[in-house]
């Protein structure tokens, strides 16, 4: 993943921490070579103004046009963070995150930065908002992921600096939004949407996992990009019957033996049977299962009781399989080595 290039396109300048403060850089997952590794990643995916204003958004304020409160989400992400060192969780909408911030104790800070810095709390693209590739003038996706990165870099220094690009709901993309990702110094690009026909060639070839070479007058490496594209054009959302959300109607995971309608080992057979046909469409044995969608978390206990559960009772009964919430930076790792 090291790759020598200029300085980063109009990105600030990360402070120098020693490598040491960000404990999750020598944090060693255990991954089986002889396995299917599944990814869990939690995540939300926070529309930066869409059906209501921004703000509207953040302080959950008419709910009668769409039910969204991010400033809730981001208080039971942490909460949740807390309870469980083996929890993860990563965030994408700084806009969003800078309204929440600024309203924390110091000392609630302190936690943050040190959830940060355990990479326990992961942010990846980094800028104000998850931007447009379609209409938008490269002038302002520059400024926006500026301001967004700068933020994060006052804040949290190097442990805070998002080492992916993130576009799983943009209808379309563009090489040069790629090329832009490159020279930012991003490692590696996952995005959710594109034409049918691409989509299914790709799964049939297995394929959906690629070096992006996004500009022809740039020498590479400088504007190559590890990209990933998940199964489905749906990139945001979890498998079917495993969305633990207080939105989703799925489910729980009813472990007690004791009691009415136990479905431990209906639910373990189900998602061997979503990993099983997801990996069918990808060339290694790593694949990623994004456990989230838009403005979920709210009540985020909802989500991490069943995950919890679902990787005991996955990893206990199936011998070939191995699940793990993971950074989305170390499953690009665990990928790209392949």
């Amino acid at each position: 993943l090291k790759r020598n290039r200029s300085p980063p396109l109009s990105s600030p300048s990360f402070h120098l921490i020693p490598l040491s403060v960000c404990s999750f850089i020598y944090h060693t997952m255990r991954i089986l070579p002889t396995m299917l590794n599944v990814h869990l990643v939690p995540h939300t995916h926070d529309d930066v103004g869409w059906l209501k204003t921004v703000d509207q958004y953040f302080y959950g304020d008419r709910n009668d046009i769409q039910h969204a409160g991010v400033q809730y989400i981001l208080d039971s992400v942490v909460d949740q963070l807390l309870k469980n060192p083996d929890r993860r969780f990563i965030y994408v909408e700084t806009g969003f995150f800078y309204r929440w911030w600024k309203q924390q104790s110091s000392s609630m800070q302190q936690t943050v930065k040190q959830l940060v810095n355990q990479g326990r709390l992961e942010f990846v693209n980094g800028g104000w908002c998850m931007s447009d590739e379609a209409t938008t003038h490269y002038s302002a996706v520059i400024d926006q992921m500026t301001i967004g990165l700068r933020f994060l870099n006052e804040t949290f220094g190097i442990c805070g600096r998002p080492r992916v690009a993130w576009h799983i709901d943009p209808f379309g993309h563009a090489r040069e939004h790629a090329s832009l990702f490159a020279q930012m110094g991003y490692d590696g690009f996952f995005f959710g949407r594109l034409d049918y026909q691409d989509r299914t060639r790709r799964m049939k070839a297995k394929e959906q996992e690629l070096l992006w070479r996004a500009s022809d007058s740039l020498p590479p490496p400088m504007a190559d990009l590890f990209t990933g594209k998940k199964k489905k054009n749906k990139n945001k959302t979890p498998p079917p019957w495993f969305c633990w959300d207080q939105l989703c109607a799925d489910a729980p995971i009813r472990d007690d033996p004791d009691l009415e309608d136990y479905n431990v080992d209906d639910v373990v057979q189900r998602f061997l049977r979503a990993a099983k046909s997801q990996a069918l469409v990808y060339k290694t044995n790593h694949i990623i299962m994004t456990m989230g969608s838009d403005f979920q978390y709210e009540n985020a206990n909802l989500w991490y009781k069943n995950l919890d559960k679902l990787i005991r009772y996955v990893n206990d009964q199936c011998p070939w399989i191995h699940v793990s919430k993971t950074k989305v930076l170390k499953c690009l790792e665990f990928t790209n080595k392949m």
